[in-house]
């Protein structure tokens, strides 16, 4: 379902913290056997010092608050993450629209293979899964699958 009074715009450094929020949860809700490879005060600093000032990060707003959040680094759909209690309400779609908006000519991703909400989100919205790895080049060392969208020609 989606929600009108959502307000999408672009992250301000002042976002940072309530953004890292976010993925915090998100991550921790979404991917509960994935070993994260840093703590949370490096999760914090990494969007601070580097994801909200460096690439384009975008937020989702319900009354102020963040609840959700979308990095692109070039054609790379790098982070798309919500707060847990937003899942299934349309933002991601939103996201998602939001970043084929902003990379007409395509994108690609990757997602844990653990995830399969995420491969399903994706495939729906019209990526194709073209490689699947053993992990060994994420941090994480967790296998994962890499994703395009080309548009329609």
């Amino acid at each position: 379902m989606d929600n009108p009074d959502l307000v999408f715009r672009r992250a301000r450094d002042s976002d940072a913290a309530d953004v890292a929020d976010v993925w915090l949860r998100s991550f921790t809700t979404a991917l509960p056997t994935v070993r994260r490879a840093h703590d949370d005060d490096a999760i914090r600093a990494w969007f601070s010092h580097v994801v909200v000032p460096r690439y384009e990060t975008w937020v989702a707003l319900a009354e102020g608050s963040v609840v959700g959040l979308l990095v692109l680094d070039g054609e790379e759909l790098e982070q798309l993450y919500l707060d847990p209690s937003w899942r299934g309400r349309g933002v991601g779609d939103r996201f998602v629209d939001l970043a084929k908006q902003r990379r007409p000519d395509g994108l690609g991703l990757w997602t844990f293979q653990v995830n399969g909400p995420a491969q399903r989100f994706y495939e729906r919205h019209g990526f194709v899964a073209v490689e699947r790895t053993d992990g060994l080049r994420n941090e994480e060392r967790e296998p994962d699958v890499r994703y395009f969208w080309q548009p329609q020609e």
